[in-house]
């Protein structure tokens, strides 16, 4: 390996550790010690929703790298691009739900007069997340039948095939409207609004925006032309997301720190 090829790999290795640490121990603060909260759901979705990404797609990506071999070729890169698009599009969702519920207490529940608001509703927010698994699932499964490899090194990256340019123009456009654009309006409405309460929601809607709008030129661009720098950045900046929003809402939650129970 080259130096740039070490650096990049380094990089890779270093945002892939610290994303399975902070989403394992946002997960693991995240777990009620009596009765389960919406809250807390929220967070867990986020934790097990992120370590997908970490753990299947960062993980084998980054080892991949520092032997320079794709070890299980077609059969790999179905299931980095399933995992990929499926963690990060319940990502996306929980996020953009987690800054809803934030935005109903500090800003809907203020204008009730202190009522209650729609997302402390526990079957909600699970009917929320269901449907949320149930759209990244539908975005992901495709990716079994148009993800290949040659096997070798000759493809730095996983490539898809669709049966037709059209085809594939018609998926990235749904994908980026509806997996994407929607949820981060909705983030970015819901984030002006609140209240300095809630600082960490509002930073990791920054870093969200920052990185998601970064991604979603990225997707677009890639729809339109073939190019390895386009993904191998797109890849960075989802990496770099799911490891530094852990410890952000950590550092808001103030359960940062080593005390379980």
């Amino acid at each position: 390996m080259e130096v740039q090829d070490w650096v990049e790999s380094s990089i890779r290795a270093f945002f892939c550790l610290a994303g399975i640490t902070g989403n394992f121990w946002l997960g693991l603060r995240s777990l009620p010690k009596s009765q389960l909260r919406p809250n807390d759901l929220l967070f867990i979705n986020l934790a097990v929703s992120n370590l997908i990404t970490n753990c299947l797609v960062d993980l084998p990506d980054t080892l991949a790298q520092f032997v320079n071999n794709w070890l299980m070729g077609r059969n790999y890169c179905g299931v980095l691009q399933f995992s990929s698009d499926l963690s990060e599009t319940s990502s996306i969702f929980s996020t953009m739900f987690i800054s809803m519920y934030w935005h109903q207490k500090l800003v809907g529940s203020t204008k009730r007069g202190g009522g209650p608001v729609q997302m402390d509703n526990l079957r909600l927010v699970t009917m929320f997340l269901a449907g949320s698994w149930s759209v990244a699932l539908m975005f992901s499964v495709p990716h079994f039948y148009i993800a290949e490899h040659d096997g070798n090194e000759s493809l730095e990256v996983c490539e898809e095939r669709f049966p037709t340019l059209a085809d594939k123009r018609t998926y990235d456009a749904l994908y980026l409207l509806l997996a994407n654009v929607v949820p981060l309006v909705g983030i970015t409405y819901a984030s002006v609004q609140i209240a300095r309460a809630a600082k960490s929601v509002v930073a990791v809607a920054t870093i969200f925006i920052i990185c998601w709008f970064s991604h979603l030129v990225l997707r677009i661009y890639s729809s339109f032309r073939n190019s390895i720098l386009a993904v191998k950045l797109t890849n960075f900046i989802g990496a770099s997301y799911t490891c530094f929003v852990p410890y952000v809402y950590l550092y808001g939650v103030k359960k940062l720190d080593c005390s379980c129970w």
